[in-house]
């Protein structure tokens, strides 16, 4: 899995605002964000962020399918304390490959409010493995999109190798694929002896929603009470970065599986549209301007119910992540 193991791909053209290249400065980086049309719950958590530079400390991966700009873990501090949430969950990106040194680094900047997904490739020792536990980590991350799928095995020998290393450590593996892989490896999923978290609404395509061929394997998958869904990336399953309709109808569906297995996250920074095929080239990308605020005014909108909200945004990943309860601090 060098180089993220993974090669990229996409699908769907996402309806751009994007910062100009020339205009970015660390103040003009990313938009403002508004204050949350709500109040956030005690222990407030965005389950899915990524973090990147400086790059004198910190280099991307040789070979990789896009070059970002810096978006330090300061300015996702910065986004928390604006919306009033207390925690974020760092997501190692395909940009840094194997190489979590930056992920874990930010964590240790703020080890009462973060927690960290990392990549392995397999050759880690326990002894490493544990010390990125101690450092913060609580899962590992097969980005199967990004990568265009694993190398030199299949996904079910990857799942299978990856649980075996990470089941003594009580961590979850994060999965980044369409819901077809996911549906054709469920029997798998029920038996790894992890927990199984998918990226970006298990990318079920909005305009189907429930309607998806597949829904009905997500269903009984969640059911198991092993598999939990994040309610992230409106437009990886849209063209629309606040969601629409389709969005809204879909999360709720979502949500309805079981709101004990639901976690939310914004995705920030916020990647704009990239090839997804590593190359020693990479090209340069901006960030999408999306408001943080805005993005987590949804979760009301998707929720409906104060109590379900609580459980999305704070006791679900204080669980998955291994936070304090918020009710016992």
């Amino acid at each position: 899995m060098r180089g993220g193991g993974l090669l990229q791909r996409q699908r769907r053209p996402v309806k751009s605002c994007i910062v100009p290249r020339k205009k970015r400065r660390e103040a003009l980086m990313y938009l403002d964000p508004m204050a949350a049309t709500f109040p956030p719950p005690a222990g407030g958590c965005d389950c899915h962020t990524h973090v990147f530079g400086p790059f004198d400390r910190y280099p991307l991966a040789r070979e990789r399918s896009y070059t970002p700009p810096p978006a330090p873990v300061e300015d996702l501090i910065a986004r928390l304390d604006r919306t009033g949430l207390e925690r974020a969950v760092i997501v190692q990106p395909s940009a840094y490959g194997t190489d979590n040194r930056r992920t874990i680094g930010a964590v240790g900047a703020y080890p009462d409010r973060l927690r960290a997904v990392v990549v392995i490739d397999g050759t880690e020792s326990d002894a490493a493995l544990a010390e990125m536990h101690a450092k913060g980590a609580r899962g590992v991350r097969l980005n199967l999109i990004s990568a265009g799928g694993p190398r030199g095995a299949t996904v079910a020998e990857l799942l299978t190798r990856v649980a075996a290393r990470i089941r003594p450590l009580g961590w979850h593996i994060q999965i980044y694929t369409d819901l077809d892989v996911v549906a054709d490896n469920a029997a798998l999923l029920q038996w790894l002896g992890v927990d199984v978290v998918l990226d970006h609404m298990a990318k079920v395509d909005a305009t189907l929603g429930a309607a998806h061929p597949q829904f009905g394997a997500l269903a009984r998958l969640v059911d198991t009470g092993r598999t939990w869904v994040k309610l992230s990336g409106t437009y990886r399953v849209s063209p629309e970065f606040y969601g629409n309709p389709s969005v809204t109808a879909l999360a709720r569906a979502l949500i309805a599986l079981n709101p004990e297995r639901m976690v939310w996250g914004t995705d920030w920074p916020h990647l704009a549209n990239h090839n997804r095929v590593a190359s020693a080239e990479p090209p340069p990308i901006d960030y999408h301007a999306i408001d943080y605020g805005r993005l987590l005014s949804l979760v009301p909108e998707w929720a409906q119910s104060e109590n379900v909200v609580a459980q999305i945004l704070s006791h679900n990943p204080a669980r998955l992540y291994d936070f304090p309860n918020p009710a016992a601090t």
